[in-house]
């Protein structure tokens, strides 16, 4: 393999973390094996949802929907070691970019003051011609401009007033299922966990059109990830630094 082809590993020089992504499962797709990872090594590490995932399961009333999503999102969360899950009360599928975003989440990194923060793939594709939906691009945008925006007390001044402080140690974004991947961690004991976290989505997965197992998506990719990072398995990321 050429050495341009390598990922490097992801530094792990940190104590708390802030993901912040648009729906219930967007984590368990594969970010969630090595945040087992990390919460076993001691760190903490939050969740922060924009939406609950209402408009996810067609044929099934919306109100429902979120109920149940909500309530799998937090048994998925508790298995890789995520004790706080909080929830914005943004509409599924059409999530708009803008200020009240931005605001939202700065609010939540001021209060979670995590010093890495991580979010799902802001770009218009998963790689080559999967289509990445606006929700996952919305929010990603959001959360990568709030990492500045909570740092300045002259950007949301009523923070100030919530009592709020600036907090502008967020030194790096994690960016998951990026097309564009330049680091990784090793998930090779901890892919279990992963799996496990992403089967308590077991409503959604249901009603998944065709057949979806949760075992063999996500040790299929966390294989062709740990070839390139020379071990059994792992998850990567592209990293920006803040």
């Amino acid at each position: 393999m050429k050495n341009q082809d390598r990922l490097a590993p992801l530094p792990e020089n940190w104590e708390k973390a802030l993901a912040v992504v648009a729906h219930p499962d967007d984590l368990e797709y594969g970010a969630a094996s090595a945040i087992a990872r990390w919460t076993s090594q001691g760190k903490t590490v939050d969740y922060l949802l924009a939406t609950r995932g209402e408009a996810g399961i067609d044929g099934m009333d919306p109100e429902e929907t979120g109920r149940i999503r909500s309530h799998e999102e937090k048994e998925s969360a508790e298995i890789v070691g995520v004790q706080k899950v909080d929830f914005l009360a943004y509409p599924d599928g059409v999530i708009e970019y803008g200020l009240p975003l931005r605001r939202d989440i700065a609010r939540a990194i001021r209060k979670n003051r995590p010093d890495l923060l991580i979010t799902l793939n802001h770009h218009l594709t998963f790689g080559r011609t999967i289509f990445n939906m606006a929700d996952h691009r919305a929010v990603a945008m959001a959360a990568m401009d709030a990492a500045r925006d909570a740092g300045n007390r002259w950007i949301f001044p009523e923070l100030i007033r919530e009592g709020l402080n600036p907090w502008n140690n967020v030194k790096r974004i994690c960016v998951s299922g990026s097309p564009n991947p330049t680091h990784a961690v090793d998930v090779t004991s901890f892919i279990d966990k992963g799996i496990a976290s992403l089967q308590k989505h077991r409503v959604y997965i249901q009603n998944l059109p065709g057949r979806f197992d949760p075992d063999e998506f996500l040790r299929e990719n966390a294989s062709i990830t740990g070839t390139r990072f020379g071990c059994k398995y792992a998850v990567d990321f592209e990293v920006i630094k803040v």
